[in-house]
């Protein structure tokens, strides 16, 4: 699926996303967060992976709409106890 993020197009797949992210460790969920596998990764991190771009390049919104559209579930920012 072709999906922008930071103004470049990028040819994404739900296999070439879960296989980009095979071995990857998870950092600490502080904002948006998506569900990959059985693990939760932090939006921006995916988005890193994803797209060898530095995260302050794009936002969290962006990687989300992508995710969400190739099938992943995509969680909002944990709320504060």
């Amino acid at each position: 699926m072709r999906c922008v993020i930071a103004r470049y197009p990028f040819d994404l797949t739900k296999a070439g996303v879960l296989a980009s992210m095979r071995g990857v460790r998870p950092e600490i969920v502080t904002g948006e967060s998506v569900t990959i596998g059985r693990r939760r990764y932090p939006v921006k991190q995916v988005g890193q992976v994803i797209t060898r771009q530095d995260p302050r390049d794009f936002t969290a919104r962006e990687v989300s709409r992508a995710l969400t559209r190739l099938g992943f579930t995509c969680h909002d920012r944990p709320v504060a106890v």
